[in-house]
């Protein structure tokens, strides 16, 4: 199978790697303290999970509006972050197993997050998967992250690919909703959300290597010619079919 039939767009925390929602939240109400804020409630936490830091801060948390002052909090908030987080990252049960897969057929793959750049070149490299990923896109690449689907419209756009031959795999309703948004196909990833509560999307797996690229292939709908009997099977796939 050659590359030119499908984009595999990949979300970082939760999909790839082991997700902890309960450190964002302890680095936001750290950072309300810091700021002299109230402590913002869990409803609020909910609803800003998956944004940008400064679209957070200034569309629902509403402590500032001042370009210098967002870029000010939002650069702490991921200081007090990486501090709680410590440098360790887990990759998820199945992960790499599965972008091994894609990467036997040649399939195209973005890495999108709105953690900085820098914060995520670093965790991608420490845990040794920096070679999957043609397409790298950070919090300094969009203005906006979830709900909106601007992180996987311009990862689609830099993987050459119409979004309509993209499949997003994410974690979250707000991911599902965001690739829909973009005419892309979701795949959800039942990390921290339960599988019933993800019924919106495309596709619910607990662990990515339960997929194989034809189901991927039947997920977008595609006929290829370069899919057929005469394709190579991974040792994955050979196990799931026994």
């Amino acid at each position: 199978m050659g590359c030119g039939w499908l984009g595999a767009i990949f979300e970082w925390e939760g999909v790839i790697i082991e997700d902890n929602p309960d450190l964002e939240n302890q680095a936001w109400l750290a950072l309300s303290q810091e700021e002299g804020k109230s402590p913002p409630p869990a409803f609020i936490l909910r609803r800003i999970e998956g944004m940008k830091n400064e679209q957070a801060i200034s569309e629902v948390l509403c402590w500032s509006r001042d370009p210098a002052q967002l870029r000010r909090m939002a650069s702490r908030k991921e200081d007090i972050y990486q501090a709680l987080q410590g440098g360790m990252h887990r990759l998820r049960t199945g992960s790499q197993e599965f972008v091994n897969v894609l990467m036997n057929y040649k399939i195209p793959m973005a890495l999108v997050s709105t953690r900085p750049r820098k914060t995520l070149e670093t965790a991608i490299g420490t845990i040794g998967i920096e070679s999957y990923f043609s397409v790298i896109v950070a919090a300094e690449d969009v203005y906006r992250g979830k709900p909106d689907p601007e992180m996987f419209v311009y990862a689609a756009q830099l993987l050459n690919f119409i979004p309509e031959r993209c499949i997003v795999f994410g974690n979250s309703n707000l991911t599902v909703e965001a690739a829909h948004d973009a005419r892309m196909k979701c795949v959800a990833v039942a990390s921290k959300h339960p599988v019933y509560e993800l019924g919106a999307a495309d596709l619910v797996v607990r662990h990515l290597d339960e997929l194989s690229v034809v189901d991927l292939k039947n997920l977008a709908d595609i006929e290829s010619t370069e899919f057929g009997p005469g394709e190579p099977e991974t040792e994955m796939e050979r196990e799931e079919d026994s």
